[in-house]
């Protein structure tokens, strides 16, 4: 049974920063991209940030340079927020690729995330 819980969200001004933090069940977390992805409001989901199995790293366009995605040896996977914009501005999600596919953004969509942690900026 596959359980990713998310925290960490916040309040924050622009040019801030946040780290969000998701503990993951240990038995999908070494085999599987992992990442995080967001809604905004009236908007569509949008991947932000995945970790391959083997440690490769994929980025939206818009969130290149201001933020990292890691993970800590057992069970939690991070994604520091740094410089953030009011567009920055949504419900982030953790989320775990389907097994077997391929490692990309559009593929933690179609994957199982956790309950969502509120990210805003003013």
């Amino acid at each position: 049974h596959v359980q990713l819980v998310e925290s960490g969200g916040g309040s924050v001004q622009t040019g801030g920063s946040l780290r969000l933090s998701c503990t993951v069940s240990r038995y999908i977390y070494s085999s599987y991209c992992m990442g995080w992805f967001r809604q905004a409001p009236g908007k569509e989901r949008e991947g932000v940030a995945a970790i391959c199995s083997d440690g490769d790293t994929r980025y939206a366009d818009s969130v290149k340079g201001r933020f990292a995605i890691s993970q800590a040896y057992g069970e939690t996977l991070y994604l520091q927020m740094n410089s953030l914009k009011p567009e920055d501005t949504a419900m982030y999600y953790c989320a775990s690729a389907p097994k077997g596919g391929p490692c990309s953004l559009s593929a933690l969509l179609s994957g199982v995330w956790g309950q969502g942690t509120q990210v805003t900026v003013s």
